[in-house]
């Protein structure tokens, strides 16, 4: 046995030996200095400093939208489904690691057998009982599972950062939902309280028409603004089931009522948005990180492929007991031993060592390449983000001047038919332009809300917990 010892002490010195296959290096990616759309006269901040790095909760002040968020990222089925992958990972990375070691294995049998007298031969019988361990190991000299489990932890990353990245965009879609779902809110109670002032305003043209001091075609323009607005109150009622349906399925539940907190017009924002260091994006954003780990597993196999086209050494080794009567099996010459080592070269495989090798060198280019345009793809969306929220500010000042005018000039034209200046077709039309200009108001916050959640997810914001 102490040969078989000092073997397998000499095959463990040999099993760190070198590890076929490149290296990983990180790739060199152009990086710009500063983000385009990023607004150059905020006021300055730390280099370092950027929305993305602010947790969720801090990012988003309406306290029952945090506890939608928090409900949905325990209860959501694509986050589930993202930690079943993990779990699966480490499952496979456990397989994967289990190759480089030995394995050890042990039996027992025990038999009677017994066969009746004959003519040619007397009643027999014989007991006998075995008892053994085996090991056998495959030598990892050159590096092949090594290599193998390398790539199952670029796996195992990969798979986790994953998670992150629905993490992040499952906060993202529950705030834009709530916040779609607040807009259209509002924009029914607008609706109602046009349609109730409508149809006062209807009630009081019918008694002039009743007296003679208006004509009936007054009355029917005045039925048309009290149509539009009760046309919006069913519309944006159905709107808004979907919404909560849409919401209820983002939580994990069945479609149903959502609480409400704060108003749209309450909503916090903060009025300048810090994007940061574009190179920083390169660590915090989720998806870049899960490419960069598929591009380490890409790099790993390589070296598992090449790995194939030397030796492979395999060490064997039994030892037990055996005996024909269980009472000497642990006595006498019961004792049995055996050890041995072989080597297998690979001499014509028809080029497939070969192909495996060229296979892996391509999956490495691809996931290269998913690498950098995953890059490119950050850096677009980030100053999408910024372009939009800059601009959709200044869009929604403009929509509230125009709100301002419109109203204006609604109030105006009711005094102008009331003193009997003008007909009921200009107040018909600029009660219109009020409440379609009320209506896009609202819209435009929602649009600033929307693009202050884009911006936050494209800096690889709200998978921090």
């Amino acid at each position: 046995m102490k040969r078989c010892v000092v073997l397998f002490t000499a095959a463990a010195l040999l099993n760190v030996g070198c590890t076929v296959g490149p290296r990983y290096k990180r790739p060199t990616v152009a990086v710009p200095v500063t983000f385009r759309g990023a607004d150059s006269e905020q006021t300055p901040h730390p280099l370092n400093a950027s929305l993305g790095d602010q947790k969720w909760w801090e990012v988003f002040q309406d306290e029952q939208l945090r506890t939608l968020i928090h409900t949905a990222l325990q209860q959501n089925y694509d986050l589930r489904i993202a930690a079943s992958h993990v779990l699966e990972a480490q499952a496979q990375l456990g397989i994967t690691r289990a190759d480089q070691f030995p394995t050890l294995s042990a039996g027992a049998a025990i038999a009677d057998v017994r066969t009746a007298q004959s003519k040619f031969l007397p009643e027999f019988e014989t007991s006998t009982g075995q008892l053994n361990t085996s090991a056998v190991w495959v030598l990892d000299f050159w590096g092949q599972y090594r290599r193998a489990t390398e790539a199952a932890r670029a796996n195992l990353l990969a798979n986790q950062w994953a998670q992150q990245e629905v993490v992040s965009t499952l906060v993202a879609d529950v705030a834009s939902a709530y916040f779609q779902l607040r807009a259209l809110d509002l924009q029914l109670e607008i609706s109602r309280r046009t349609l109730n002032s409508r149809q006062e305003s209807l009630r009081l043209t019918r008694i002039l028409a009743d007296g003679g001091s208006t004509s009936l075609l007054d009355v029917r323009q005045a039925e048309q603004l009290v149509f539009t607005a009760s046309a919006e109150v069913p519309a944006l009622e159905q709107q808004i089931e979907q919404q909560e349906n849409l919401l209820n399925v983002l939580l994990g539940q069945n479609p149903g009522d959502v609480p409400r907190g704060q108003t749209l017009t309450q909503q916090l924002q903060p009025p300048e948005i810090p994007a940061g260091l574009p190179s920083a994006l390169l660590e915090r954003r989720p998806d870049i990180r899960e490419a960069e780990e598929q591009l380490i597993a890409a790099n790993a196999e390589i070296g598992v492929a090449r790995a194939a086209y030397f030796p492979q050494i395999s060490l064997s080794g039994a030892g037990g007991f055996q005996s024909s009567a269980l009472s000497n099996l642990f006595s006498g010459p019961a004792g049995a031993w055996s050890f041995g080592a072989s080597l297998t070269q690979p001499i014509f495989t028809a080029g497939r060592l070969r192909s495996g090798v060229r296979l892996a060198e391509a999956r490495r280019q691809t996931a290269l390449l998913v690498y950098e345009q995953s890059i490119q793809t950050a850096f677009r969306s980030v100053s999408d983000a910024l372009v939009a929220y800059r601009k959709t500010r200044e869009f929604r000042t403009q929509e509230e001047f125009l709100f301002q005018s419109a109203q204006d000039a609604a109030r105006l034209s009711h005094m102008r038919y009331t003193g009997g200046v003008t007909g009921y077709l200009e107040v018909l039309t600029n009660e219109t332009n009020a409440f379609s200009a009320e209506l896009a108001v609202v819209q435009a916050r929602q649009n600033e809300l929307l693009a202050l959640v884009q911006v936050y997810d494209a800096l690889g914001g709200g998978w921090h917990q």
